[in-house]
C-alpha cells in the first residue's frame, strides 16, 4: 500500500512542478455554479476513448480517482460501479456516458458524475526521438440538475523539459532505439496518463477543481 501511495504521490508532485512552469495565460474558470453545487461524492464514469490504443480508458480510470480523493471527494469504488453497469447491460463507454443524469443519480446516489475523454494515448516514433503524450478532457456534471459543474483539459508528454543537445547524434540514435525497445514491451504511456490526471484533476487554481469537504482546505476556494 505504502509503495503505491509514494507512486502516486511522486506524480502529484510531478505534475504540480511541471504545470508551474511558464506557459500562456491562463483565463480563470467559472466557479459559481461549482460553488452554488458544493458535491460531496463523485461518480466515475468509463472514458470515451479517441485514441488508438485500447487500454488508454483503463489506464486514465486506474488513475484519475486518486486526485479526486485527494482533493476531498468520496469516489465510487471503480469495479463496483463496472459491474453495475455490465449487469444492466451497458459495457461501452459511449452507452455509459449517455445514460441521463437522474437515472445515474437515482442508481448510484452520488452528487456527480466525471465524464473523461481521452484524445491522445500513446508514443509516436522518430528517426532521433520518441514521445510518449496522453492527452484527456473532462467535465464534473451535478447529477440532480444535470449542469455542468466543471471542465478542464491536461496533456502529459514525456519530451517536456528535455533537451537533445548532447551525446551527439550516434547518442540520440542509440538512445531512440533504446527507448523504441523499451515503449513497445511495456505500456509507456502509463506513467503519463497519471501525470495528465493530476494536472486535470488536482485543485490548482485558476481552473482545476475546488476542493472537496474531506479536505481541510475546503470551502477556502
Amino acid at each position: 500500500m505504502m509503495p503505491r501511495f509514494l507512486k502516486y504521490s511522486a506524480v502529484l508532485v510531478v505534475a504540480v512542478l511541471l504545470a508551474g512552469c511558464a506557459g500562456p495565460k491562463t483565463i480563470a474558470y467559472d466557479y459559481s455554479a461549482f460553488k452554488q453545487s458544493r458535491p460531496k461524492s463523485i461518480l466515475v464514469l468509463a472514458p470515451i476513448n479517441e485514441s488508438p490504443e485500447v487500454q488508454a480508458p483503463y489506464s486514465l480510470l486506474s488513475q484519475v480517482t486518486f486526485p479526486l480523493a485527494e482533493a476531498g471527494y468520496y469516489v465510487l469504488p471503480i469495479a463496483l460501479v463496472d459491474e453495475t453497469f455490465r449487469q444492466n447491460g451497458l459495457t461501452t463507454a459511449h452507452d455509459i456516458q449517455a445514460v441521463d443524469t437522474d437515472k445515474l443519480h437515482e442508481i448510484f446516489g452520488a452528487d456527480a458524475a466525471l465524464y473523461i475523454t481521452v484524445t491522445e494515448y500513446g508514443t509516436r516514433y522518430r528517426v532521433l526521438s520518441s514521445d510518449t503524450s496522453v492527452t484527456a478532457t473532462a467535465k464534473l456534471v451535478d447529477l440532480k440538475t444535470g449542469t455542468t459543474l466543471w471542465a478542464g483539459a491536461a496533456r502529459a508528454s514525456s519530451e517536456e523539459g528535455k533537451s537533445n543537445s548532447g551525446g551527439g547524434l550516434i547518442g540520440m540514435l542509440i538512445s531512440a532505439a533504446v527507448k523504441q525497445v523499451f515503449n513497445s514491451s511495456t505500456d509507456a504511456a502509463y506513467p503519463m496518463a497519471g501525470i495528465a490526471s493530476a494536472r486535470m484533476l488536482s485543485p490548482a487554481r485558476p481552473v482545476g477543481i475546488l476542493y472537496g469537504p474531506r479536505s481541510p482546505k475546503y470551502g477556502s476556494d
